[in-house]
């Protein structure tokens, strides 16, 4: 999968698996934070998409928290780690 088809993937999953009605995957830039200021998920959120993810690609996370933070940090920094647990 190229890496722009694995990034628009991850934002459709965004949207899909979390039911963003005023969000399209048009609206999700890359390097924008996806919790807090940026897209404003919250960690409720954060296991939704984790799981959604976990399916989607077949692969697994840590259990350390400060971890998880940089990988789920923005759709950039998802692609990366999919890209790490898939090659």
């Amino acid at each position: 999968m190229q890496r722009e088809e694995l990034e628009q993937k991850i934002k459709e999953i965004v949207v899909s698996s979390l039911d963003l009605e005023d969000i399209t995957i048009e609206d999700i830039e890359t390097d924008v934070p996806l919790f807090g200021e940026g897209l404003g998920l919250d960690s409720i959120d954060a296991l939704e998409l984790g799981m959604a993810i976990r399916k989607n690609f077949n692969i697994t996370f840590s259990s350390d928290k400060a971890e998880n933070k940089k990988i789920f940090y923005s759709v950039k920094t998802l692609a990366d780690y999919v890209e790490t647990q898939t090659a």
